[in-house]
């Protein structure tokens, strides 16, 4: 029970990353709040689940006031929200470049903006922000969505320093998750699925579970001294 009694909010926590990230802090004896513009607002498995959508500024700060209400305090933050909404540039609206900037990227510091300084107040807390290795080496198509996750990579670096400022023990990282089969991949056809393993050192695609069990590590005690990071989760795609 790596996580006893924390109070962990995860962002699109209703479904593939998410949901998996959720159920294992549970089963570590955490108190989850997960947040989903999907989600209807119910209990279950020891997960509270809670409709939102991360884009509405107004929103994220009523979340913010009733969790501290509900639970008293927030001790980790899973910024995992995103979508994506593929084109090349040359054919990419502006509906599609900003709902992804407005989700990804405007969505992480809707929530964080409140949940980081209160950690920097109590002096403890763990942030953990899903990026991509889109976000490291670019893709073809996704021009907004591999903004938003390079600029998480940012974000992480920022954080890491400003809310450890005057002492706080709050750590800040980042993850970089390769091919891990979700509703993202879904629509891809078995063989593409099938070639993209092969470019993969490990031979295989990767599990939602694999990303959980870094999240694991990460908000626990076993990496109080690691923050500031961008770990991959790829399977060697990039190494």
């Amino acid at each position: 029970m790596k996580l006893q009694d924390r109070v962990a909010i995860v962002t699109g926590g209703s479904r593939g990353i998410g949901l998996s990230v959720s159920e294992r802090f549970a089963a570590e004896g955490a108190k989850v709040i997960a947040i989903s513009s999907r989600q209807t607002a119910k209990s279950e498995g020891g997960i509270e689940f809670y409709a939102l959508n991360v884009a509405d500024r107004a929103a994220c700060k009523q979340l913010f006031d009733y969790v501290i209400e509900k639970y008293g305090t927030v001790d980790i933050l899973i910024n995992n929200a995103g979508i994506t909404r593929d084109a090349m540039t040359r054919k990419m609206t502006d509906e599609q470049w900003d709902e992804v900037i407005d989700v990804n990227l405007n969505g992480i510091f809707n929530l964080t903006r409140y949940v980081g300084p209160h950690m920097q107040e109590k002096k403890s807390g763990n942030i953990i922000n899903i990026s991509s290795v889109v976000g490291e080496t670019g893709n073809i198509g996704q021009a907004n969505y591999a903004a938003t996750k390079a600029a998480l990579i940012g974000l992480t670096k920022t954080w890491a320093k400003e809310f450890a400022l005057k002492g706080a023990q709050v750590r800040v990282n980042a993850l970089t998750p390769g091919y891990i089969m979700t509703d993202m991949l879904s629509s891809i056809p078995e063989d593409q699925i099938g070639k993209f393993a092969t470019t993969v050192p490990l031979g295989k695609m990767g599990r939602p579970e694999d990303v959980a069990n870094a999240c694991v590590f990460l908000a626990s005690d076993d990496a109080d001294y690691i923050t500031g990071q961008v770990i991959g989760i790829n399977g060697g795609l990039r190494m």
